[in-house]
């Protein structure tokens, strides 16, 4: 395995589908600053502002942009993170799924909602990892994760952010999104400093807190997939939407669009 995880790395991750890895962006931290300046200068067409009029603050988001960004493509191929991916999946390989930005500015007090990203997603399997990484210190706008949510029967009903209604047709298909801190659900977020990773299942639930600090708070997310993962086919359009991709279900994902990043 890589020296950045132990063992218990591993365990924690497949028990409870999330874990802190210290340092996996450490030397990346400037470069992934570089991008998302870049990103937010010169969105791409997936970018979202996902605060309702006179909502104090700004939280922007945008994902589907390393083909055009080059430290979010170096950061996915030549950073530890393909290989610790492929680690704590227990893969032979590592696809790159997308990357992710989500920027929370000073006084934007509003959370991210709870949500799964895999219902979003036309990709299942168990074997896959998100890294959310701050590129500013985190002490209170940290990512949240309800341990062992990835292992719940039925998946959470996705919604869209701003709008806050169902994403897919078919809600009874899904459970309800739960509120768990009112639950009682075991909860881990973490004090965490730039380069600095949560690894979470595609299935975990998680959210944010708001930014009420004084300054930035920026992420820079990978998601990656392991052997397993299969194309399927949702009630509608998922996010990423990936236009015009061809695939079929239980096809592996198509190497062209979504290429191995690592290999043992």
């Amino acid at each position: 395995m890589h020296p950045l995880i132990t063992q218990t790395h591993i365990e924690t991750y497949q028990r409870d589908g999330v874990v802190l890895i210290k340092g996996l962006f450490a030397d990346w931290v400037e470069r992934l600053r570089d991008g998302v300046a870049q990103n937010m200068a010169d969105p791409g067409p997936y970018a979202a502002e996902n605060l309702h009029e006179g909502e104090a603050g700004r939280f922007f988001d945008d994902y589907c942009n390393w083909q055009r960004i080059a430290p979010f493509e170096a950061a996915a191929r030549q950073s530890p993170a393909a290989e610790v991916a492929a680690d704590l999946m227990q893969s032979q390989c590592c696809q790159l799924f997308h990357d992710h930005v989500l920027v929370k500015e000073p006084g934007t007090s509003k959370p991210t909602p709870w949500h799964q990203d895999s219902p979003y997603y036309f990709v299942e399997g168990a074997q896959t990892v998100s890294f959310w990484s701050p590129l500013d210190p985190v002490r209170e706008a940290s990512l949240r994760c309800v341990v062992g949510s990835h292992k719940w029967p039925r998946a959470v009903l996705p919604t869209r952010w701003l709008a806050e209604t169902s994403f897919y047709p078919d809600e009874v298909e899904f459970m309800p999104v739960p509120d768990p801190d009112a639950d009682g659900m075991e909860i881990v977020e973490f004090e965490m400093e730039p380069g600095d990773a949560v690894a979470f299942h595609y299935r975990i639930l998680h959210g944010a807190r708001g930014n009420d600090a004084a300054d930035r708070r920026r992420a820079f997310s990978l998601r990656l997939l392991g052997d397993d993962a299969r194309y399927v086919a949702r009630p509608g359009p998922t996010s990423p939407p990936f236009p015009g991709h061809g695939m079929v279900p239980g096809q592996r994902l198509r190497e062209d669009w979504f290429p191995v990043v690592f290999a043992r």
